[in-house]
Formats: structure tokens, C-alpha cells, sequence
């Protein structure tokens, strides 16, 4: 099948379909019973990560179930770091833990030099799945965004306020450009490695975007978003870029006009008349349900993926999550949800 056949790939140039296409963020994940089968054989997550047999295996399980319009690389955003040089770990209860980087002495102990090596079994996975999964399914590759990936670097972790971050990043801009450029050169090179071993679709997840006010958004998210994109670009001018500054609120209309993608996820807080009416003329949007009302299932799940589906499903629309699917969702509500959009009719 021709890539641009896929009704995935379909939908960035506004062709008109029965219905949209649909994935969902973190489908491949802790709530399927055969994916924590399959994630004890793993001696931990990074070595999940880059184990491919693995990694390919986890990626196929919610296509066999549900018949999803795309795949999404398995992996974390965190290999970034962990190929520049920072120690990460993955602790059990706990979460990532990282190696704090917090000045230019930090800094000076990463490299890109051996990237590439490091992330090959990566690599080796998007290369395996570009030909695994069904020929109408197409292949997302993703990355952290810059300004995400800095504060698990700085912070050491997730789940803080973010407050050494942005200390460093308003104080000493000019020393925390070098992180966020480094993180925009390396990001970058992954994203091209992706889609020369088989990524159709790419997809920068900038999740604490939300947390930085107006001038510093533009600074740390919108500029080093639109510097990933035309590096893309410059290399496959073809291959859509899709960006998640989640809770960005009312500035997600200036990341779309500023930084180039071809496609937005929408937080679950996102106004679907206003996204529509703002948004969609500018970009494909895609979301957002809330994950919260996949763990409830029954009438409300219901009314809402129909309501979605009615006010976004006339522009260029890919039905999704507002954020990732949680661990304690049933199976079986996200298999009423592929029911119902596999059987919508615009």
C-alpha cells in the first residue's frame, strides 16, 4: 500500500473519509494484562526500551486488539538524556530518577558523540515495525520536546514545581540556551533517524509546556519546537510533525502559527468550538478525550467520543486521548471506544 493511502496519513491533507482516524496515547501500556506479562522478562524499563523484540512486541499488542489507525514507537523520552550521557534510572514506585544537571560544569559531561550508537536498538525497532505492522497502519516516532526534557534533566525527576528549572531558565538564560540547544540538535538527529528507518509521523510530546507564562513559553517551547520542525523539514519536507504543549491553554494558537507542525494534540481542558474554530484552520488537530472517562466507561465515555467526533470530525481531525492512557483503564472501555469511532459516519 502507498503511505499516502494510510487513512492516518490521509487526514493531514483534509481527504474527505467515512470517519478519522484514531490512536491512542500510550496505548501500548501497564492496563493490557498481556503487556505486564510481557514487561516482567524486562530487568528494567530502560533495557525494555531497548530490547527490540520487546519493544515491537508491546507496540503490536493493542493493534491486534483494537485495530488502531496508527502505532507508536515504544520507548520514553527520557533515552535522550540517557544517550548525551546523564545517568538515568528507573525505580520501581518511584519513577524516573536522573543525575541532576544544573550549570555548565554538568552540561560539559554530555555529548552527542555516541547517540547514535546508543539509541540503534531504537532504531532497530521503528526498522522492524515499519514492516510488521498491518500495511494500512501507519508508524509514529516521538521525542520529548525540549523544554520537558530539561526539567527531568535539571530536576533529577517529574512531579516537582519545576522551580530549579525555571530558576535556571530565568536567571541564567543564556546558560540554559545551551541545554535547550543541545536538546534541540540531539532531539532533532533522533527524529531524522526515525523517519529514515521507517517513521511516517512525528510527534514532539512537550508535556510541562503549560508551566512557563506567556514570554518565557515562546522562549523555551515555540522556539525550539520550530527549530526541530525545520530541521525535519529541511530533510523530509513531506513528513507531518504533530506537537503536544500540553496545557498551553489560549497560546496553543501562536505554537501553531509560530512553530510549523502539521498537527496539534489537544490537552482534555481544550475547548472543542474553540479548537475548532482556531485552530483547525491552521493545522490538524487531534484529541482529546478525557483518560478519566475511559477508566469510568458506560453513557458519559460515550456521549463524549460522539460530541468529539460531531464538532471536530468536518476539518482535518485524529481521534485521540487528551493525555496517555492510565494503567487502571479496562480493556474493555477502550474497546467499546474503537467500536464506536470505527463506526462513526461523518
Amino acid at each position: 500500500m502507498n503511505s499516502q493511502d494510510k487513512r492516518f496519513l490521509k487526514a493531514f491533507q483534509q481527504v474527505s473519509q467515512d470517519r478519522p482516524p484514531f490512536w491512542l496515547m500510550r496505548q501500548a501500556g501497564r492496563y493490557l494484562p498481556e503487556y505486564r506479562e510481557i514487561r516482567k522478562t524486562a530487568k528494567n524499563f530502560l533495557n525494555f526500551c531497548y530490547t527490540p523484540d520487546l519493544a515491537v512486541e508491546v507496540t503490536l499488542q493493542p493493534l491486534r486488539r483494537y485495530n488502531f489507525d496508527a502505532a507508536i514507537l515504544f520507548c520514553d523520552i527520557l533515552v535522550i538524556p540517557d544517550a548525551l550521557g546523564q545517568k538515568v534510572e528507573f525505580k520501581e514506585g518511584e519513577g524516573p530518577v536522573l543525575e541532576p544537571i544544573r550549570n555548565l560544569k554538568d552540561l560539559s559531561k554530555l555529548s552527542m558523540g555516541g547517540i547514535h550508537d546508543h539509541l540503534a536498538p531504537v532504531y532497530e525497532t521503528v526498522r522492524r515495525l515499519s514492516k510488521e505492522i498491518p500495511e494500512e497502519t501507519a508508524l509514529i516516532g516521538f521525542a520529548g520536546a525540549p523544554w520537558t526534557v530539561a526539567t527531568y534533566m535539571v530536576e533529577g525527576r517529574g512531579g516537582t514545581d519545576y522551580s530549579t528549572t525555571k530558576g535556571w531558565a530565568y536567571s541564567a538564560p543564556d546558560e540554559f540556551a545551551v541545554l535547550i540547544d543541545l536538546l534541540v540538535k540531539s532531539t532533532s538527529a533522533y527524529l531524522l533517524a526515525q523517519i529514515r528507518n521507517g517513521a511516517e509521523v512525528v510527534q514532539l510530546f512537550d508535556t510541562w509546556a503549560g508551566v512557563l507564562p506567556e514570554s518565557q513559553f515562546k522562549k523555551w517551547v515555540i522556539e525550539p519546537t520550530k527549530e526541530i520542525v525545520a530541521n525535519i523539514k529541511s530533510e523530509f519536507p513531506n513528513v507531518p510533525v504533530m506537537g503536544f504543549p500540553k496545557g498551553a491553554g489560549g497560546l496553543y494558537l501562536d505554537f501553531v502559527k509560530e512553530t510549523g507542525v502539521d498537527g496539534v494534540s489537544l490537552d482534555t481542558s481544550m475547548p472543542l468550538s474553540w479548537a475548532a474554530k482556531n485552530l483547525q484552520p491552521h493545522c490538524l488537530v487531534q484529541g482529546n478525550l478525557d483518560n478519566q472517562m475511559v477508566v469510568a466507561g458506560g453513557k458519559t465515555m460515550e456521549v463524549e467520543i460522539k460530541n468529539i467526533l460531531s464538532t471536530l470530525g468536518d476539518g482535518k481531525f485524529i481521534f485521540n486521548l487528551g493525555h496517555g492512557i492510565v494503567p487502571q483503564t479496562p480493556p474493555e472501555h477502550v474497546g467499546k471506544l474503537a467500536e464506536i469511532v470505527h463506526g462513526w459516519k461523518k
